[in-house]
């Protein structure tokens, strides 16, 4: 007879080992949790120095978040002091200059704040406040602007030699005004904002406090005021993405495009590069600089305010300015000089 197995013979009984069972695999989860827990732990000790100095290197290789902005953290003292230099030769004229670099907020400047005749220069911060009118709904890019007496005038542009009542889409109204810095079509884009002080107000409010309308264009007298930080931060405001709609950015950046006028900031810029061969938009691109900038000029004031990209993909902000005698070339060899001036601190 075969022997019947109990669970006696085994030291427990059947009661016992129905809880004995779950209990025991209770126990080796926990044991093996703990062992996990600890091998994690030392792994994580072992690699936190290398993990920290990989974040480090990343850092090092991307300085920059997102668009940057406009901030002036660190002055390169030294470019300051050139900038100073080069306007000490010329002790009649008055000077302003800012730069910026967006990505890591380096500078230099002389006299950033000081109004001095806008110019043409006050069309940047007015295409900037026309923009956001778009983008706001208050106004449509295909909109008819009506030529009036008001607004037509003479000096630089075309419109103004039109018939009364000829009509304009906003569009090209904000384009004429940057293309061949149209005195009639900024006029238009005034009188449709609101007027001079309802532009006025909107430039406080940007923070483009020495930025001031007093006249209509083409304002010969130097009325309107401006300042180098101010022109840099209405192109700042913009490609950093604070205040325009993606589209309406790269409508503001391809209507600065638009300038024929590449005979200040843009070869002082080549002139620091070494020259180049070809138009000077076309040699500096070779270089893999390019250059969106809007002068201004009537004969006792000089100004030049540009966006810079870099070749390493860095964005710079600049402006320059210059007052004295009427037609004096001093004052436009100078913002060349300064231009010139700056590439080394850009390219670094």
């Amino acid at each position: 007879m075969s022997k019947r197995f109990h669970p006696s013979q085994r030291g427990f009984t059947k009661a016992e080992g129905g809880w004995s069972k779950p209990l025991l695999l209770l126990l080796r989860l926990l044991i093996l949790g703990i062992a996990l827990g600890v091998i994690t732990g030392t792994a994580l000790k072992l690699l936190a120095p290398r993990l920290s100095s990989a974040s480090r290197q990343v850092t090092s290789v991307v300085p920059s978040k997102g668009l940057g902005q406009f901030e002036a953290r660190e002055e390169n003292s030294v470019l300051s002091a050139q900038l100073a230099s080069l306007a000490a030769r010329q002790p009649d004229l008055k000077v302003g200059a800012f730069v910026l670099v967006l990505d890591d907020g380096s500078f230099a400047q002389l006299h950033p704040d000081q109004p001095l005749p806008a110019a043409s220069a006050i069309k940047t911060p007015i295409l900037l406040a026309a923009l956001e009118a778009v983008d706001q709904g208050k106004v449509r890019l295909n909109e008819r602007l009506s030529l009036n007496k008001t607004v037509a005038a003479g000096g630089s542009g075309w419109m103004g030699g039109q018939p009364l009542g000829s009509k304009f889409s906003f569009q090209e109204v904000a384009t004429e005004m940057i293309r061949v810095s149209d005195n009639t079509a900024t006029n238009l884009l005034i009188q449709r904002l609101g007027g001079k002080t309802a532009l006025n107000a909107r430039f406080k409010e940007l923070g483009l406090t020495g930025t001031v309308i007093n006249n209509w264009l083409p304002d010969l007298e130097g009325r309107n005021s401006t300042t180098p930080r101010d022109q840099a931060r209405s192109i700042a405001l913009v490609d950093t993405g604070k205040n325009l709609s993606v589209r309406s950015r790269d409508l503001f950046r391809e209507t600065l495009g638009t300038s024929h006028t590449d005979t200040l900031i843009p070869t002082g810029l080549l002139k620091g590069l070494g020259g180049g061969e070809g138009s000077t938009n076309d040699a500096l691109q070779s270089k893999g600089v390019r250059a969106y900038n809007k002068t201004g000029d009537i004969g006792i004031a000089y100004v030049d305010s540009a966006l810079i990209e870099l070749p390493d993909g860095r964005r710079a902000v600049a402006s320059f300015m210059v007052k004295g005698p009427f037609n004096d070339p001093r004052s436009t060899d100078l913002i060349r000089a300064m231009a010139a001036a700056i590439v080394p601190a850009l390219l670094k």
